[in-house]
């Protein structure tokens, strides 16, 4: 995927030697919006990874589709910056996790309920106009995920670290008229954050009063987001 971006980069930055911009009309009209605004359907899926102590196992985060907005401001023709905002729900699991010390089998799915991400990103991108409606673009930029409404599944309690993340995209716009257009987004984002599971609720009868069974998790989730949608300058 890095072998990817990089080669996407380098064709946008060549192709400026045979597609001069002056000598696109609709680029000309377009030097006159400083904004965009798209609206995208997205998919959602996650890559997931996990470091579950005491129970072990590995982590299961299911995909989703939801839709998605953002705000383009052209600093020039070619530069950008890009604010993304979505908010995805998604069920959250173990597989092949060992409950014998809870008395439970030694090779279970735990339920862990459910929680939603809100990742706004900004990006800085750089587009490229090829021809006189076709336009690819990559980004590179920030997010932070913010992790609400928890519900913890079988377990008492859960609660999600908020954490600061990285990630990347490309796509291309392709001109309707001179304000609208189709616009086709990948997105990679590395999200990592610190799970707690409080699971005293399912210790064995006659474990002493007070005691408690807290699990930790270190959770990647790292989704891919692949968008559909319009979009509008102005």
């Amino acid at each position: 995927m890095r072998t990817l971006l990089l080669t996407i980069v380098g064709v946008l930055l060549l192709s400026g030697s045979t597609f001069a911009q002056e000598n696109s009309p609709s680029s000309e009209k377009e030097t006159s919006y400083k904004w965009q605004m798209r609206l995208r359907g997205v998919g959602v899926v996650p890559h997931n990874r996990a470091d579950i102590s005491t129970i072990g196992g590995q982590i299961d985060v299911n995909s989703n589709f939801i839709p998605e907005l953002d705000f383009t401001y052209f600093f020039t023709e070619n530069f950008a910056a890009e604010l993304i905002l979505g908010t995805s729900k998604h069920s959250v699991g173990t597989v092949g996790s060992d409950l014998s010390a809870i008395n439970g089998p030694s090779s279970a799915d735990v339920d862990l309920g459910s929680v939603w991400l809100l990742p706004p990103t900004l990006n800085f991108q750089y587009h490229h106009r090829i021809g006189e409606v076709f336009k690819p673009y990559v980004g590179l930029g920030v997010n932070y995920t913010i992790f609400y409404n928890e519900k913890s599944g079988v377990a008492q309690d859960i609660s999600y670290d908020n954490k600061f993340g990285w990630g990347y995209q490309f796509g291309f716009d392709i001109d309707i008229t001179e304000k609208f257009f189709i616009n086709v987004d990948f997105k990679k984002l590395f999200l990592e954050t610190d799970v707690t599971v409080d699971a005293t609720n399912l210790l064995p009868e006659g474990t002493p009063e007070g005691s408690t069974l807290a699990i930790p998790a270190k959770v990647k989730l790292d989704p891919m987001l692949i968008g559909f949608g319009l979009g509008m300058r102005f």
